[in-house]
């Protein structure tokens, strides 16, 4: 991929990466509270960031509800749509798995019924 078409898929990045910070869930609101800023372990996490990768020759990305670079640990908050995309999100995951990332799953319900529980398996995790 030529720099200029890097350059472009980045500043697609940004902008869509932007525009679902702005439209955040409930749920990714209440984890996001719980791990911003280091407060879990010290561990620094980005919210809707793009992770880059060439599939069959042409360079995209997907985006992560959250990220901790240092651990190349994703975390995704599973809402009603991801019921009718579970093959998508499984590759997804496998293909995450492949760059090195692991990538933790939760639905809605789970932080809306015990937050700290969810909290509690991040942490275990980032141990």
């Amino acid at each position: 991929m030529s720099l200029d078409k890097r350059k472009q898929l980045s500043i697609i990045a940004k902008k869509l990466c932007r525009e679902l910070r702005l439209n955040q869930t409930e749920s990714e609101k209440i984890i996001w509270g719980g791990i911003r800023n280091r407060q879990l372990l010290s561990k620094k996490f980005l919210r809707r960031h793009p992770i880059f990768f060439d599939l069959t020759g042409k360079e995209t990305f997907y985006i992560a509800d959250f990220y901790c670079h240092e651990l190349k640990l994703v975390i995704e908050i599973d809402g009603e749509i991801h019921k009718s995309r579970k093959e998508y999100d499984r590759n997804r995951d496998e293909y995450l798995k492949g760059c090195g990332c692991t990538v933790l799953r939760f639905t809605n319900e789970e932080i809306d019924t015990d937050t700290t529980l969810v909290l509690q398996t991040i942490e275990q995790y980032l141990k």
